[in-house]
């Protein structure tokens, strides 16, 4: 594993983390009217602390994509995942919660997942997908499924709606990084030129601001603990997808890699979870403003 790919990723995680919970916070203070609506952006944006998150946020964005122009999608996606960490190490700052049994089996659990998904799959590169057939089915697929969570979490509101929102901005935050690096091997290619004569740079851009929307408006209706967990578990599993689909990316494939291929993800969904339910991960969210004309 390159030391470069992996200064890049979790640095990138770093900025990700923080501007998470910078803009949560802002968020959650938004109007309760402007839930799935670019409304919402043009309200935030009004915010410095909402704005600091987001630069944040780009930071981390590019960090993450210069990664994934040196290294495969399968090994930077698993060490974006620790942005968790540093979004507890942020809150924790605030709270002056400890960690306790919880925060640090949440800890072990994520880094020893993200450790041996890596050390047993061995990420590497490979031919990509030739078969147009097979990319699109995998975006198609993942981009169907965020739209159909965003319906239901509209339905839903204030109860499962948060979650099903992070997960389906998630799932477009990993077709996203898989397009990045495509976008980069164009670039790469061909130049300028090559890049904006294909789709991806603007599905990128496109996937973006989808996302955007609906982390926002999870942000908006519930506590960082129950929207930023899922966010951080689905982003990866749908970037390593789209790795291995149509990337080219190669992971060992006997049967006690794929084992330990298996317990790595296991970990890191598990520890996601156990460090995004921690105490010391921001639970107020302001309720009272709006209740009234949202129709909640």
């Amino acid at each position: 594993m390159s030391v470069l790919v992996l200064v890049l990723a979790v640095s990138a995680a770093c900025c990700l983390g923080a501007g998470f919970v910078l803009q949560q916070n802002a968020a959650r203070r938004a109007p309760l009217g402007d839930f799935l609506s670019p409304r919402l952006l043009v309200d935030l944006v009004r915010v410095p602390g909402w704005l600091a998150g987001i630069g944040l946020m780009v930071c981390g964005m590019v960090l993450g994509a210069v990664a994934l122009a040196h290294g495969e999608v399968t090994l930077v996606e698993p060490l974006l995942a620790t942005n968790l960490l540093f979004a507890l190490a942020l809150s924790r700052h605030r709270t002056r919660q400890p960690l306790g049994r919880q925060g640090w089996a949440g800890l072990l659990l994520l880094a020893g997942g993200v450790t041996a998904f890596i050390v047993a799959g061995r990420p590497h590169g490979g031919s990509a997908v030739a078969d147009p057939l097979r990319h699109w089915l995998i975006v198609g697929v993942m981009v169907g499924g965020a739209l159909f969570l965003a319906a239901l979490a509209k339905r839903s509101r204030l109860s499962a709606g948060p979650v099903l929102l992070a997960v389906a901005a998630g799932l477009l935050y990993g077709v996203q990084d898989a397009l990045t690096r495509v976008s980069g091997q164009r670039f790469g290619a061909g130049g300028l030129t090559e890049l904006l004569t294909g789709w991806q740079p603007y599905a990128v851009v496109a996937l973006g601001v989808t996302g955007l929307v609906l982390v926002q408006s999870a942000f908006e209706t519930a506590p960082l603990r129950m929207s930023l967990p899922a966010l951080t578990a689905a982003q990866p599993l749908a970037g390593i997808a789209c790795g291995v689909g149509f990337l080219g990316d190669r992971l060992r494939t006997d049967t006690g890699a794929l084992a330990w291929e298996a317990a790595g993800l296991a970990g890191i969904v598990v520890g996601v979870v156990l460090l995004g339910l921690h105490p010391a991960m921001p639970g107020a969210v302001a309720r009272d403003r709006d209740r009234a004309g949202a129709g909640v």
